[in-house]
This record gives C-alpha cells, structure tokens and sequence, in this order.
C-alpha cells in the first residue's frame, strides 16, 4: 500500500517548527506570508500585542500578471505600508513554505524597497 503524505500538514509542522523560534515584537514586528493557490498574503504581525501593523496581497492590489510579479508587487507594498507604519526592520515568517519561487520573490522585492530582515 502506498502512503500518500498530506501536504497540510506537512506545511503546518513546518510552521510551527519556525514559529517556536519567531516572534515579533513591536520594534520589530513579524512578517507573515501566506501563499495560496492563486494569491499570496503578507502581514506585519506584533505578536506582543497581537496585532496587525499592516497587511498586503494580491486580492487587495488586483495585481495581473504571474505570480512572480504578483508577489514582487505585495513585497513592495507591505514595505511601504511598514515605512508609513514606521517600522524598518522585521523578523521574516516564511509560514512553512519553501523559501523559493513566490515566496522568495517576495522577500526580496521587501528588502529592495527597504525592508531589513
């Protein structure tokens, strides 16, 4: 018999495996990605308050285009909401994804734009 393995799942260990290490705090807040079928989601997260400073995605920017592009665009979106928010430097949460593809696109285009993490 042949074990199939539930992807879910196997995301949902991950992220809290990351998330015993990765807190966000005021000064520096936590970057959540989220990477759905057809959107990605991003959000500055104070976990000492439990609150959210800012958030961007796809569905919010009705980006068009491949979702390379579409994730670049979030990325620079959440760093200009973070610098009216006042916040420069954050603590990235990959939320159990592969650091690849969209995801890492997205980072990247946050550090461009001036985001430190």
């Amino acid at each position: 018999m042949i074990k199939r393995t539930d992807r879910k799942l196997s995301r949902s260990k991950r992220h809290r495996r990351v998330r015993v290490h990765v807190a966000g705090t005021q000064e520096r807040p936590r970057l959540a990605v989220f990477r759905s079928l057809n959107h990605v989601y991003a959000q500055l997260i104070d976990d000492g308050t439990s609150r959210t400073l800012a958030a961007a995605s796809t569905v919010e920017l009705k980006a068009k285009g491949n979702g390379m592009a579409e994730a670049a665009q979030v990325g620079k979106a959440i760093a200009t909401k973070a610098k009216a928010a006042g916040v420069s430097s954050v603590v990235f949460d990959r939320g159990g994804f592969l650091y690849h593809g969209r995801i890492k696109a997205l980072a990247d285009a946050a550090r461009e734009a001036g985001l430190e993490f």
